[in-house]
């Protein structure tokens, strides 16, 4: 018999969400994560996908995931500590620093994974950490594991950056102090200003630390946002996912060699969770070797989003701060945002609604993520779309 107390509270805390708009329902695929998807026997636009690159279905990647299945079976077998770690996992990693011109990097499985392994393996109690406001849910999970006094600034303001760094450091309580940011950020698609973190953190003598997930593959020809900005010797720590423009699933921190061989015996996720499957390391291997040998697949999810933002804007729509693929079109009120994203479905296109927790209340979003492989005729597509049910609504 299940607890009443339990029942009460699932019951009571659920017809909230849903009367307030807060409610995600899951849509399962019928197909690959493709730009256009079929969902309930309907083939829609899809602009929800971080698959940037198209990678996900890259029949390259499809090759080298089975001959890796063949090779090394469906399983790696053990953590990596133990007999977990296939040649290839190694070579993932050489692939991985050399990519972001770093001297080493430690593959996870996860994205997720890297922000609660690094943080914490590195960051205690005695430490603090500044934290740019929007930063990533995982992130600000990995701040709360190490224990270490967590300080957020003002998003993207470096003033407040600076003053409470230069108050951390005089405090003299915290033996390291750490600034942690998103090379680029989820749901605005603004990225971060690391030129100027850089020199804050030079200042008051920081550990730097960037998340890049949504940068790696997108930004910097490829290879991130610290690569765009040209501070690859200046970032101590670069967090990427396999996940998004890589297209398999995994995630990674690449630094200085000293670094990484902390993470391999600290990080908890690296010790005590099962190595990444062979299929996904040889295809992440794959990817690697595709962004690293052309930027076709790049300039052409650049062309893309150029192409849609530019159309939302001439309807009307608020894309927010956006200065890179991620396209927020910002709605406001949660239950209108969640209309908003139903109707687009029903119309052919499907463009997720955003909303609090994810975003501040009150800035309900649908986002929109335009990929290589979408072609000009599916963004044409999506736009009439987004005019009809834009009118329709009164959003434009």
């Amino acid at each position: 018999m299940s607890s009443k107390v339990l029942d009460q509270f699932l019951q009571q805390n659920l017809e909230d969400l849903k009367g307030k708009g807060l409610y995600n329902v899951i849509d399962p695929l019928e197909s690959a994560n493709g730009p256009v998807i079929t969902i309930n026997g309907k083939e829609l636009v899809n602009l929800s996908s971080n698959n940037y690159l198209g990678l996900a279905t890259d029949e390259r990647l499809k090759d080298a995931a089975s001959a890796a299945v063949i090779r090394y079976g469906v399983g790696a077998g053990a953590v990596r500590t133990i007999n977990g770690t296939l040649k290839i996992h190694v070579e993932l990693e050489e692939k991985l620093a050399k990519f972001k011109k770093t001297e080493a990097a430690i593959a996870y499985q996860s994205g997720f994974n890297c922000n609660m392994a690094a943080i914490s393996a590195v960051m205690d109690k005695n430490d603090a950490i500044l934290s740019d406001e929007l930063n990533h849910a995982s992130i600000i999970d990995g701040c709360r594991l190490s224990r270490a006094k967590i300080i957020r600034f003002n998003h993207s303001d470096m003033a407040d950056l600076r003053g409470k760094a230069r108050e951390a450091k005089e405090s003299g309580q915290y033996n390291k102090i750490m600034v942690i940011t998103d090379g680029v950020f989820s749901m605005d698609g603004d990225i971060a200003k690391l030129p100027e973190i850089v020199k804050i953190a030079e200042e008051f003598d920081l550990i730097t630390y960037v998340d890049d997930a949504h940068g790696s593959g997108v930004l910097g020809g490829g290879a991130g946002t610290v690569k765009h900005f040209g501070l690859s010797d200046k970032i101590d720590f670069q967090i990427g996912t396999l996940s998004k423009a890589i297209g398999v699933v995994g995630g990674y921190v690449a630094g200085k060699k000293q670094l990484i061989d902390w993470l391999k015996v600290r990080s908890r996720p690296f010790l005590f969770s099962t190595s990444l499957t062979p299929a996904d390391v040889a295809a992440s291997i794959k990817a690697i070797e595709i962004l690293s040998e052309s930027t076709e697949l790049n300039e052409r999810l650049w062309d893309n989003s150029k192409y849609l933002k530019q159309g939302l804007q001439q309807l009307g729509f608020d894309t927010g701060q956006s200065e890179t693929p991620i396209t927020p079109c910002i709605i406001g009120d949660e239950v209108n945002t969640q209309q908003f994203s139903k109707r687009l479905n029903e119309e052919g296109v499907y463009a997720k609604a955003i909303v609090f927790p994810t975003v501040p209340a009150g800035t309900g979003r649908v986002r929109n993520m335009p990929s290589a492989a979408h072609t000009k005729e599916m963004l044409d597509r999506a736009l009439a779309v987004y005019e009809k049910v834009g009118k329709e609504m009164g959003i434009i």
